[in-house]
């Protein structure tokens, strides 16, 4: 695909992404995306056939990108495994701690817990990051650098699960941490040191021998 078309493909996916984080998968429409990307439906239909495929194409280009860094984190030799924890909560903190379109979307499909071929595509692609952090985890125990009776399983919903709380909840959240939440300037200087210090802290705490 040479780069004109690689550029039209990912500027339809951005303007998708938008359409479908404020209308939700339900609300939006191929045409109201073509429309609102200057395409035509033809085109819409050649690069992604169908509303299914786009929508799941937004998700494949953002999970692919990020389970390519956490490959090559959990490939690195020169690391120990807490290394790599802490590596990967840096991560973790800097791109998914976001208030941005595509978290909106993440966050507004997952909720919705529906249990159909869409959804369950969704997940798997999700899971995919999640087999990675658990690639580490067990690396940690297998060279008894971790503790040998570590639940993993929990020590990877404790870590999605506190963002997912932070950010679904965000005016409940903004009185519990005593800033606003939905203010971007506060993700940046408070939110994401403070979700990375915390995690840091308590994982080793847990983890380590």
């Amino acid at each position: 695909m040479d780069k004109d078309k690689i550029d039209k493909r990912d500027y339809i996916l951005d303007v998708a992404e938008r359409v479908f984080s404020e209308k939700g998968f339900d609300g939006a429409s191929t045409r109201l995306i073509s429309g609102e990307a200057g395409v035509n439906m033809a085109m819409l239909n050649y690069y992604f056939g169908s509303k299914e495929g786009l929508f799941l194409e937004i998700f494949e280009r953002k999970i692919s990108s990020f389970q390519n860094i956490l490959q090559n984190l959990g490939n690195d030799e020169s690391m120990n495994a807490w290394e790599k924890m802490e590596q990967y909560i840096e991560m973790y903190g800097e791109k998914i701690v976001n208030n941005n379109c595509f978290q909106k979307l993440l966050y507004q499909e997952i909720g919705m817990n529906r249990n159909n071929d869409l959804s369950n595509k969704l997940r798997d692609l999700l899971l995919k990051n999640v087999t990675e952090l658990d690639k580490i985890l067990n690396e940690g125990i297998a060279k008894g650098e971790f503790k040998k009776d570590i639940d993993i399983p929990m020590v990877i919903a404790t870590l999605y699960g506190t963002k997912n709380y932070i950010i679904n909840t965000p005016l409940m959240s903004s009185r519990l941490l005593g800033y606003n939440i939905l203010n971007d300037k506060m993700i940046e200087t408070k939110l994401k040191p403070q979700i990375k210090s915390f995690m840091k802290n308590l994982l080793k705490a847990y983890l380590l021998n």
